[in-house]
């Protein structure tokens, strides 16, 4: 079964599934300045585009680009922004 997040008005969209190799969200961000809870351990892997970071207890921003990743532990929060649209995958487990 493959469900749906909407976020912010629209500006972040995502499908979210699962299969034999885990559980994954896939999706779009639109430019701006977004902040995201994460309950349990995730990776963001960038696919299109680049986004600066900031991870939850830094006050540092860390630019990724396309095929980047970082790592979010479970219950952090991190902030993303984007001068354009972008595209991510996101395995959690």
């Amino acid at each position: 079964m493959i469900g749906q997040n909407e976020h912010y008005d629209g500006h972040v969209r995502s499908l979210e599934f699962a299969n034999e190799q885990g559980k994954f969200t896939v999706g779009v961000m639109e430019p701006g300045e977004w902040t995201f809870e994460a309950p349990m351990r995730e990776w963001m892997r960038l696919i299109l585009g680049s986004w600066d970071v900031r991870q939850q207890g830094s006050d540092e921003w860390k630019t990724y680009g396309e095929g980047e990743q970082f790592q979010v532990e479970g219950d952090e929060s991190f902030t993303v922004r984007i001068s354009d649209t972008i595209a991510y995958l996101c395995p959690y487990t």
